[in-house]
């Protein structure tokens, strides 16, 4: 079952652009290592199932998966072969807004090749430029 809210207030969101760097979510915090996306777009709740599914199948129940990104924007469409006009479409999938620098998954309990050989298999799964990013020492 794809990820998507219990409730929202409004049923359907305007578009809006993607402008700026996150300021918040762009850090390691629950794991080791961490995949970074590079550019803003949308991330579909299938594809983050997807990328979870590929994730958990090659650490095999070694390590933690951490999910950093929840879809809540409803992105609707009209019908097929549906005449212009007649308002907006109905909600048909849900998509999480990424910015440039938001952590969207974590890994814990691996090493950094397994980390990067699990990345890798989440990166060939999702429509932006990633890259793997480590903890930073505490001081």
């Amino acid at each position: 079952m794809a990820l998507m809210p219990k409730r929202v207030k409004h049923r359907k969101s305007q578009r809006r652009r993607i402008k700026g760097n996150a300021t918040r979510g762009n850090t390691v915090v629950f794991g080791d290592w961490g995949l970074q996306s590079l550019e803003p777009g949308h991330i579909s709740a299938s594809t983050i199932e997807a990328c979870r599914i590929a994730a958990t199948q090659y650490i095999r129940g070694e390590g933690k998966l951490y999910i950093r990104i929840f879809p809540q924007k409803s992105v609707t469409s009209r019908p097929l072969e549906t005449r212009m006009g007649k308002g907006k479409g109905e909600p048909d999938h849900w998509v999480a807004v990424v910015k440039p620098g938001t952590v969207l998954f974590e890994l814990a309990g691996v090493g950094e090749d397994a980390a990067r050989e699990c990345f890798a298999r989440v990166a060939y799964k999702l429509p932006l430029k990633v890259r793997l990013l480590g903890r930073r020492p505490t001081i």
